[in-house]
């Protein structure tokens, strides 16, 4: 394995750094403490250009390579927190009850500071390196604002690469592929009205939960008799609520959950046999039924050579045992996506060991990850803008 010197001996700082930000957790846009934090570490390294408030509250910054004129390739990292009560009891936990880090977005953040502060001491690259520092990946769709704002265009971002921790994969492992590599996470929900009354005379009513019933069970039949069996789909209902009474039918039922597709053609497919069924079964008892479809993040497709790029780079950092270019994927989202589909770029997973999982109130990140991130990043940017 090559860790760089350099980053190894960053790792207390950058530990000290993550530390830092995960102990003050900021949700989706409102993260204007760690961006703060980040834009006085990309000063304090140097940084060329700093430019603030890109989709609202990201960071951008801009290093300039000492080895002549090229392109700039970005590198992003996400900053914002979750909704959630950590139950860690690390010296470090949330001091904000009701917030935490549990995805890791804290450790993503310190690493690519940490690449930041090495590529402004060596500067060993044509072009330019920019640090993108995003917030709201967690169902804002803070890549979708900052894309939207300009940033590709303003900086000329050529190519753009991003990185997530994986509890349950070794540290110092790394996992990429090309094509899908996480899902698209569409929403719905379901409103069913039907006619309350007496549960002792049901012959009077329009049931919404017998509607709602038939509904769940018949939307499973979108993976199980649409879908080729070979085809990624999930169609979870995560809520079901109706009623208020043991003697009383209720008027209305709401039913509420995801959808998850790799391929653009099963994500249409998925909201037309959803709301074709919910029509149909509405019209076969009687009730109304209407449903909101919203489609969310993409699918997060790697360019097929970028992810060949990412591989590579982390084979030089890790060794080839250590990387899987073929990782299954998975039917998580990830709002990297949306940079994904404005310029070419890859996305990878890096090894947080054997963790709690993500988005588990007993997750933290695991800093002896940080060398390994660090020095990814520095390996994919001076391989990408070689001379």
């Amino acid at each position: 394995m090559t860790i760089l010197n350099r980053a190894a001996e960053l790792q207390n700082d950058v530990t000290a750094w993550r530390r830092h930000i995960h102990a003050q957790p900021e949700l989706m846009f409102a993260v204007e403490n760690t961006a703060a934090f980040v834009e006085t570490k990309l000063r304090a390294f140097g940084v060329d250009e700093i430019v603030t408030g890109i989709g609202r509250t990201g960071v951008v910054g801009i290093i300039h390579g000492n080895l002549g004129p090229g392109r700039t390739i970005g590198l992003r990292a996400d900053m914002d927190a979750l909704p959630m009560t950590e139950v860690t009891g690390k010296p470090w936990a949330s001091t904000t009850p009701g917030k935490m880090h549990a995805c890791g977005h804290d450790g993503h953040t310190a690493m690519l500071l940490g690449a930041a502060k090495y590529l402004s001491e060596t500067r060993n690259f044509t072009g330019s390196v920019a640090v993108i520092f995003q917030p709201a990946e967690e169902g804002g769709g803070g890549g979708r604002e900052m894309v939207k704002d300009g940033m590709m265009d303003r900086f000329a971002i050529s190519e753009v690469y991003g990185m997530h921790n994986l509890p349950g994969m070794p540290v110092g492992q790394f996992g990429c592929r090309k094509g899908p590599i996480m899902a698209s996470t569409d929403e719905f929900s379901i409103t069913i009205k039907g006619v309350g009354g007496h549960a002792a005379m049901p012959h009077k009513t329009i049931d919404p939960i017998v509607v709602g019933t038939q509904i769940v069970t018949a939307l499973q039949t979108i993976v199980s008799r649409t879908a080729d069996p070979l085809a990624s789909v999930v169609v979870s209902v995560t809520k079901f609520n109706a009623g208020f009474a043991h003697n009383v039918i209720p008027s209305e039922a709401v039913l509420a959950g995801t959808v998850r597709t790799l391929r653009d053609e099963l994500r249409d497919m998925a909201q037309t046999r959803l709301e074709t069924i919910c029509a149909n079964i509405g019209a076969m008892f009687g009730a109304e039924v209407s449903v909101r479809y919203a489609r969310n993040y993409p699918v997060t497709v790697n360019h097929p050579d970028k992810a060949l790029y990412a591989a590579n780079a982390a084979i030089g950092v890790a060794g080839a045992a250590n990387v899987d270019a073929d990782t299954e994927p998975m039917m998580g989202g990830e709002d990297f996506s949306y940079m994904l589909e404005a310029r070419p770029g890859a996305f990878i997973f890096i090894g947080n060991g054997d963790t709690a999982g993500l988005h588990n109130p007993a997750y933290d990140f695991n800093d002896e990850a940080i060398p390994y991130g660090i020095s990814y990043w520095v390996r994919l940017a001076e391989e990408r803008l070689a001379r």
